[in-house]
C-alpha cells in the first residue's frame, strides 16, 4: 500500500513539474524578444562546429590533445599573456589559481582576499573553498564593479590578494587599485569570466590593457551563455607567471607533473577536446560578437529616455564587451511584468548577492549599500542572440512608455 501511495505521489509531482516546464516553454515561445537563444547563437557556425566535433571523434584523442593545446595558445594571445591552461569551468579556474598560490607558498590558508560584493557567488566560493576569508568590498554606482576607493579601508595584515571582477563585461581596473596592490604587495587575481576581449583604460601590471592579462593571474569562464561560450562547461587560467602556470596545470590533472608522478594532492579539472574544438571555432567570431553587443548596448543607451530608468554608463576610454546590459529601476517588478506583457524577456543578475545567500549569512550584517541597491533594482535587458540593434530600438520604445 505504501509503495502504491509513493508511486501516486511521484506521478503527481512529475505531472506538476511537467506542467510548469511546459508553461515556462510556452511563455518563452510567446516572447517576441527572447533574452537569449543559444541554438540561434550557434546556428551561423553549425557546419564548422559539426566538422570540428567530427574531427575530434575521428582523432581518438579526447583529452590533452591538439585542440586543447591550440586553444591555450589562442586564448593567451587574446589576453596578451604568456600562459594559458584550459580547465573544466570558470569556478575551477579561480579555485586552481588560489590553490596553486598556496602550494607555492605565495598565499596561505586563512589569508584574506578582497572581492567585490556585487558579483556572482563563484568569485567568493573560490576563496572559501581554499580555506581563505572573503573580504567584501562595495561597488561603484557607475560601473557596478568593485570600488577601488574603498579598498584601502579594508587592508589588514591578513589581506594578501585582491580579486577584481570585470562584471557584465566592464573592466574593473584603475590606477588606485594598482597602487594599493603594489604598496601592500598583494596578488591581483582577475575574475575575467564575463569580459574576454574587453580593454581597460589603464595598463596592467605587465603593460598590456586587455582584461585577463592585467593582473598576476586571471580566470575565464566559457559557460554557454558567455560571449565566447562552449557547448558545455569549460574555463581557463591565464598568467604571465611560469611557476604558477606549471602548478595550476599539475593540480588540475590529479596533481601530476608527469604520468603517475603526483607532486600535489590534485584535482580533476581538465577541459575535454570537444569543448576546446568548439571554442576554437567560436573564438574566430569573438570580435564580431562583441561588436554586435556593443552596437545593441549603444542603441539602448541612445534610445532609452525614460527618467525612471538608470542606464549603465558607457566609458569612452575603455572597451566594454557587454556580457549583460543592466538597467536599474525603482519599481523593478512592475517594469519586468510590463516588459513581459509586451513580449520582452528579462533577467536579473544577480537578485541575491553572495552576502545575502544562506551559505554566507555571516556577512548579512555588512554595510554594502550600493551592492544592495543594485541587487534590488537591476534588470538585465536582452542583448544576446537573437537581439539586433533594431530590436533594441523597439524595446527602448516599450521601456519609454512605462509609467511606473
Amino acid at each position: 500500500m505504501t509503495s502504491l501511495i509513493d508511486s501516486v505521489i511521484g506521478l503527481n509531482k512529475s505531472i506538476v513539474l511537467s506542467a510548469r516546464f511546459l508553461s515556462a516553454c510556452q511563455l518563452k515561445n510567446q516572447m517576441k524578444y527572447q533574452f537569449l537563444d543559444l541554438a540561434k547563437a550557434n546556428e551561423p557556425y553549425m557546419e564548422q562546429l559539426q566538422e570540428a566535433a567530427c574531427n575530434v571523434i575521428k582523432s581518438g584523442r579526447y583529452l590533452h590533445g591538439e585542440q586543447t593545446e591550440l586553444l591555450e595558445q589562442e586564448i593567451s594571445g587574446v589576453c596578451e599573456a604568456k600562459y594559458c591552461i584550459a580547465v573544466s569551468n570558470g569556478l575551477d579556474a579561480l579555485r586552481l589559481i588560489l590553490r596553486a598560490y598556496i602550494e607555492l607558498g605565495v598565499l596561505h590558508r586563512e589569508d584574506h582576499v578582497i572581492v567585490p560584493a556585487n558579483t556572482y557567488i563563484a568569485s567568493v566560493l573560490a576563496i572559501s573553498d581554499n580555506g581563505m576569508m572573503p573580504c567584501l568590498c562595495d561597488a561603484r554606482p557607475d560601473t557596478m564593479n568593485l570600488d577601488s576607493s574603498l579598498i584601502e579601508n579594508l587592508i589588514t595584515p591578513a589581506v594578501r590578494a585582491i580579486m577584481p571582477v570585470h562584471l557584465y563585461g566592464t573592466p574593473c581596473w584603475d590606477g588606485q587599485l594598482i597602487d594599493i596592490a603594489k604598496r601592500y604587495d598583494l596578488k591581483v587575481i582577475e575574475d575575467n569570466a564575463q569580459a574576454i576581449g574587453a580593454r581597460a583604460s589603464t595598463p596592467g601590471l605587465y603593460g598590456t590593457y586587455t582584461t585577463g592579462g592585467l593582473g598576476h593571474a586571471s580566470a575565464i569562464s566559457f559557460y554557454p551563455t558567455k560571449n565566447l561560450g562552449a557547448l558545455g562547461d569549460a574555463g581557463a587560467v591565464v598568467t604571465n607567471d611560469e611557476d604558477l602556470a606549471k602548478a595550476v596545470r599539475a593540480i588540475a590533472n590529479y596533481g601530476s607533473d608527469r604520468r603517475y608522478h603526483n607532486i600535489y594532492l590534485g584535482l580533476n579539472c581538465r577541459i575535454d577536446e570537444i569543448q576546446a574544438a568548439m571554442l576554437r571555432v567560436k573564438l574566430l567570431y569573438l570580435n564580431v560578437e562583441n561588436m554586435r553587443r556593443d552596437e545593441v548596448a549603444k542603441t539602448y543607451n541612445k534610445q532609452i529616455t525614460n527618467p525612471l530608468v538608470r542606464k549603465p554608463d558607457i566609458f569612452d576610454d575603455m572597451i566594454q564587451i557587454w556580457h549583460q546590459y543592466v538597467i536599474r529601476v525603482e519599481k523593478r517588478d512592475a517594469m519586468r511584468a510590463y516588459l513581459e506583457k509586451n513580449g520582452v524577456m528579462t533577467d536579473i543578475h544577480y537578485a541575491t548577492p553572495p552576502h545575502r545567500q544562506p551559505c554566507y549569512r555571516r556577512f548579512l550584517s555588512y554595510k554594502l549599500p550600493v551592492t544592495n541597491d543594485i541587487a534590488d533594482h537591476a534588470i538585465s535587458l536582452p542583448i544576446g542572440h537573437p537581439i539586433t540593434p533594431d530590436d533594441a530600438e523597439q524595446i527602448a520604445q516599450i521601456i519609454n512608455d512605462f509609467k511606473g
